[in-house]
């Protein structure tokens, strides 16, 4: 029987992964608008994104966006769910994956709290439809949200 080598992934370096990382994003409305964050940490520090993170082992997805919005924006929610995934890989300048997510993307409510930056946020803010394209927002997150509120309206 072959032995089998430990696996290499150092959980808190998600720079060149063995494998993709797992993570939640949360879709949050209020009064036709969305919440977004501005990201203070590598990668994509100064961008602004829907608020979410990495799941932690053990961890279920729905516990994991919770967690995060909470971290994040100081805001509990609930999670009414999942609204799409999708992947992003950012290549370094030899086009090799120095970052590689699987996100799953939740619609969710607020349900207590307020809105204040924390953890790896810099700003949270509620942007209208109409002002989301004044904002430096993550490649592939303005089509997520787009397709959010086209959902939202028809129902």
């Amino acid at each position: 029987m072959a032995s089998r080598e430990p696996c290499s992934i150092n959980p808190d370096n998600r720079r060149y992964p063995n494998r993709p990382i797992i993570g939640v994003g949360a879709l949050v409305f209020q009064r036709g608008r969305i919440l977004l964050v501005e990201r203070g940490k590598e990668p994509l520090k100064g961008y602004w994104s829907i608020p979410g993170g990495v799941v932690e082992v053990g961890e279920r997805l729905e516990e994991a966006v919770r967690r995060e919005v909470l971290e994040e924006t100081g805001l509990e929610v609930k999670p009414l769910g999942v609204f799409e995934i999708f992947e992003r890989i950012i290549r370094d300048a030899e086009g090799r994956p120095e970052y590689h997510y699987v996100l799953v993307d939740y619609l969710c409510r607020v349900v207590g709290g307020a809105a204040c930056a924390a953890d790896d946020a810099c700003a949270v803010r509620w942007v209208k439809r109409r002002d989301l394209a004044a904002c430096r927002i993550t490649e592939g997150t303005l089509e997520v949200i787009a397709r959010a509120f086209r959902k939202r309206t028809k129902r």
